[in-house]
């Protein structure tokens, strides 16, 4: 079984899920916008109803409850709650998180409340946006409403959600909102700006919060997974996984050593040179505000060997791998290494905030929706990332995403990632079996999964985790 005091949950976001566009004086984000332009979602589809959330929460909140959720993970709507983005705040909206906050709690159920899933209102984005050197302030100003708002309920807050996906396919390849193309400085300087409206938020957090506030973020992991255990292969997948070999956000450092470390990484700064965004005195006192855990969404990871210096050498999968609907390879041990590289580098307990799969799910004969892919998925993911507990990662949670098939952003409906199936034309849910059988795991505490799968191991070449914030970090024989 997992440690006690477990936190097992399920994850949305507000864009994806709450509908309600232009309900109750909602201002339109970047993702309003976005929507609109010819083929930049499949289908033309929009989050303008999404799962009708706004309206349905309650409803919704029951199913939770029958679910056995310990912690919702949801996300605030920027321009719900302020539809300028800054100044007056709508009244409605702010209503709307306080109900759903109060039903969640007499439920038994912990909110986790993440203040940007990348719905930037539209009037921030016409002033500029995250390139405004205001964007930051705006930001705090935002923060400290919920806090004022929530944090006599909330405890629990993560700042940003994968910033190295909303800056780099929304300000880089442009397949998301705001659907920019810009130069990589200036996807840096996003990044920078994004990072100091980080640290300010959780400055204001601790700042305001009238309980005791734990506070983390949520960017994505990229994991690199040796193709065995030999030393020299875990050394090559930490390496892949804590490097920066592109010009490109596909990394965990750049933003997690300034968040946690309070510098940029050396290889990034030289691989990046002059791009590289100025850091004013200050910034990186700012960035590095103490968290309470490291969150991080992983779905997947990238087999890796050494080569003959000891780099690491990409191992591609074979013809008829398995993968998701979304087409991302079944790594199930991107749950071990993922979070044991992680916790050795910043030292801060892990925190899965996502972790799911995108299945072709159907509503049965039976009116059922069976769906055995993704309780195999989630039993083989949930048994590695046990088995990292085990060897001395310390993970104090874990989040599903998602709890309903939503609006999954430039792919439209056609992606289901739910525990509980939504029929967009009527908004009929219909509990998945993988929601009955989360629900044992939750009950059990992890129980149900069974014995731990090893791998097969060579003798003392097998590791356990070492923690040494900060430092290179060293390893030990089991």
């Amino acid at each position: 079984m997992f440690p006690k005091g477990f936190v097992w949950g399920a994850a949305t976001s507000a864009y994806q899920i709450e509908g309600g566009a232009r309900a109750d004086g909602r201002g339109a984000s970047v993702w309003d916008q976005f929507c609109t332009a010819e083929g930049a979602i499949k289908g033309g589809e929009a989050g303008d109803t999404a799962c009708d959330h706004y309206r349905r929460y309650e409803s919704d909140v029951g199913l939770m409850k029958s679910m056995g959720l310990k912690a919702y993970r949801f996300s605030i709507s920027w321009p719900r709650v302020m539809p300028e983005g800054t100044g007056a705040v709508n009244p409605e909206g702010m209503s709307f998180y306080d109900r759903l906050v109060d039903r969640l709690l007499e439920a038994g159920i912990e909110p986790w409340a993440t203040l940007f899933h990348w719905d930037l209102p539209l009037e921030l984005h016409r002033r500029g946006g995250w390139l405004n050197p205001d964007s930051p302030r705006w930001f705090e100003e935002y923060a400290g409403r919920m806090v004022d708002l929530l944090s006599d309920r909330v405890t629990h807050w993560m700042t940003i959600n994968e910033p190295q996906i909303f800056v780099g396919l929304g300000y880089g390849t442009g397949v998301h909102a705001p659907g920019q193309k810009l130069v990589f400085a200036e996807q840096l300087l996003i990044g920078h700006r994004s990072l100091l409206a980080h640290g300010r938020a959780v400055r204001v957090i601790r700042a305001r919060a009238k309980r005791l506030a734990q506070v983390g973020w949520a960017p994505v992991g990229r994991v690199g997974i040796p193709i065995t255990d030999s030393r020299a292969d875990v050394e090559a997948a930490r390496r892949r996984s804590m490097e920066i070999d592109a010009k490109a956000f596909w990394n965990n450092t750049w933003f997690g050593d300034a968040v946690c470390l309070g510098r940029y990484p050396e290889d990034g700064l030289r691989l990046f040179g002059a791009d590289a965004p100025r850091v004013a005195s200050g910034d990186m006192e700012t960035i590095r505000q103490p968290l309470d855990y490291y969150g991080v969404n992983i779905y997947s990871g990238e087999p890796v060997r050494a080569g003959d210096n000891g780099e690491p050498v990409g191992v591609p999968r074979g013809a008829g791998y398995p993968q998701t609907a979304f087409g991302w390879t079944v790594e199930p041990e991107s749950l071990y290494w993922g979070p044991r590289f992680l916790y050795e580098r910043y030292g801060l307990p892990i925190v899965i905030t996502e972790n799911g799969l995108s299945c072709f799910d159907l509503v049965g004969t039976d009116g059922k929706v069976h769906d055995p892919a993704r309780i195999d998925f989630l039993t083989r993911y949930l048994r590695s990332l046990r088995r990292a507990v085990r060897d001395g990662a310390k993970v104090t949670g874990y989040f599903q995403w998602s709890l309903l098939d939503n609006f999954e952003w430039a792919e439209g409906y056609r992606q289901r990632f739910g525990l509980i199936f939504v029929d967009f034309a009527t908004q009929e849910r219909i509990p998945k079996d993988s929601a009955a059988w989360y629900s044992e795991v939750i009950r059990t505490n992890g129980g149900v999964l069974g014995p731990i799968d090893d791998r097969p191991e060579s003798g003392t070449e097998a590791l356990r985790v070492t923690v040494v914030s900060g430092t290179k970090p060293t390893t030990r024989p089991a």
